[in-house]
């Protein structure tokens, strides 16, 4: 027996069958990792049993007409997380599968849990929402101005702090929202606190001590910001989202006595509430009615002019929250809201009781980054990064995803995604591309009232390949799902659509 037919006897599995692997899903520059991929699916579902000798890499790389490198390189990621081993004349063995990652959780009632669940998930390739590029943290930046404040602060500055938030930072903070959100504020008028998630938590106790009970919130729109509302204690309405934004006629029907808005970037439709509905929601706040505006990825946008906040329309009757996690990293905790004078006081001693307020040192370096200009500086660079990983997810979808329609192309650090056909469920694809490394949203999580089948698709923490690579995991997934259930000679649309929000 010749040498190179010994390499693919005794249980290996060689040539072009070889797990019938296609070269042409690959995406162009992320070929090593789609194969390792491949190859640690297969190991994982038990195609690949523990004791099967892979093909010699010389075979399978002749077999894929790719150089044997290639097939080294992605048999080495495999050692390096003790799947496989080199035998010496034995070949590569597989020595040990890992458990299978756990299925997407099923949509059900109650959906409290599921975004941190799937966080919890380790997979190859990260496509989830609302995760911005954490490789591009300005550490440099944030070192030297550590260094500076360090250096000017005294013994009593180590203290506990001021509940409403460091001074230096209330400050930046009103001066950082005049120059890009157009939000003439009173640095008094600022509360730090520890990101949005706790604005909405702090707001959902101050408005049932005012009286509200019943607050409106997007549809689709956030599940996590909704779950914020509804462990405050408030019961949350559901208000349909269309291309003009949240239907104003639809919320004066829902008695809410108080809304959630995204009214820059609605997550996660991508559309901006435009300027008929804002001249409705001047008549719905006229009679009484509380916004929550969450400014949620106003500062991201790439194919449209700024979109000015509704609290620097109406200061009286909006509550406005925002934070650096999109721009710097979900980590630090940093958020601030403004909260009309009737509440302020409230919001203050509420979050007082929560924590006693954020970590001052934390604080004090964000307001130097705001007041040198270096986070402007930051978001310029991340704005360019983000919209080439954008455009590449673009390219990827048309390529990959046929009859997918695009929505909220123009800002933000993700796309939705939604297909026509309502014969599969978007939890079914999430879960078979999770399965194959790969996460994202489904769309009906974020979703109360029916719709089409969807997901939504993170563009911002990931290079080129690795979007490339993930969208094409999903194509393939879709693929599978099609052909249970499409009849024969009925075929799913051809081309993908965008609409950009």
């Amino acid at each position: 027996m010749s040498r190179s037919n010994e390499s693919v006897s005794q249980g290996s599995k060689a040539g072009s069958d070889f797990l019938q692997l296609d070269l042409g899903r690959a995406p162009l520059g992320g070929r090593t990792e789609w194969l390792a991929g491949r190859l640690r699916a297969a190991i994982a579902d038990g195609t690949l049993p523990v004791g099967t000798r892979l093909p010699a890499s010389r075979v399978l790389a002749a077999e894929l007409g790719v150089s044997r490198g290639l097939v080294t390189e992605a048999y080495q990621r495999l050692a390096e997380t003790g799947q496989v081993a080199g035998r010496g004349r034995g070949g590569t063995v597989v020595v040990a599968a890992p458990p299978p990652a756990p299925a997407a959780p099923v949509r059900t009632p109650d959906r409290g849990g599921l975004v941190d669940a799937l966080r919890a998930v380790p997979c190859r390739i990260d496509l989830s929402p609302g995760v911005p590029d954490l490789t591009a943290f300005p550490r440099t930046a944030w070192l030297q101005a550590e260094r500076r404040v360090l250096g000017g602060l005294t013994a009593a500055d180590f203290g506990y702090g001021n509940p409403q938030g460091a001074p230096a930072l209330r400050e930046a903070v009103a001066g950082w929202l005049a120059r890009n959100r157009g939000i003439r504020a009173d640095p008094d008028e600022v509360v730090i606190v520890a990101g949005v998630a706790q604005a909405l938590a702090l707001l959902a106790v101050v408005l049932r001590e005012d009286g509200v009970r019943r607050i409106a919130v997007e549809d689709p729109g956030s599940l996590g910001a909704r779950q914020q509302l509804e462990y405050g204690r408030l019961e949350t309405a559901p208000v349909r989202v269309d291309a003009g934004g949240l239907d104003v006629a639809a919320l004066r029907e829902s008695g809410a006595a108080a809304v959630l808005l995204t009214p820059a970037h609605q997550f996660p439709t991508g559309v901006v509430l435009d300027g008929e509905r804002r001249r409705e929601l001047l008549g719905w706040v006229a009679a009484g009615g509380v916004v929550i505006e969450d400014d949620y990825d106003a500062e991201h946008r790439y194919d449209r002019a700024p979109v000015p906040a509704l609290k620097a329309m109406l200061p009286e009757r909006v509550c406005y929250a925002g934070s650096v996690s999109k721009l710097l990293a979900p980590a630090l905790r940093l958020g601030w809201v403004l909260a009309p004078e009737r509440y302020r006081d409230a919001v203050v001693q509420a979050k007082r009781y929560a924590d006693l307020g954020n970590a001052v040192l934390a604080q004090l370096v964000l307001a130097d980054l705001m007041d040198s200009g270096e986070l402007e500086r930051h978001l310029r660079f991340v704005r360019r990064r983000h919209r080439r990983r954008r455009d590449a997810m673009l390219r990827a979808i048309a390529a990959r995803l046929p009859g997918a329609r695009v929505h909220g192309a123009a800002a933000g650090l993700h796309l939705m995604v939604t297909f026509d056909e309502d014969r599969f469920e978007d939890t079914a694809l999430a879960s078979a591309a999770l399965g194959l490394g790969v996460k994202a949203h489904p769309l009906s999580w974020h979703r109360l009232g029916p719709g089409p089948p969807g997901l939504i698709l993170g563009y911002a923490a990931g290079p080129a390949g690795e979007i490339e690579e993930g969208v094409a995991v999903f194509g393939e997934a879709l693929g599978t799902l099609r052909r249970k259930v499409f009849s024969p000679g009925r075929q799913p649309p051809a081309r993908s659509r965008v609409v950009r929000g």
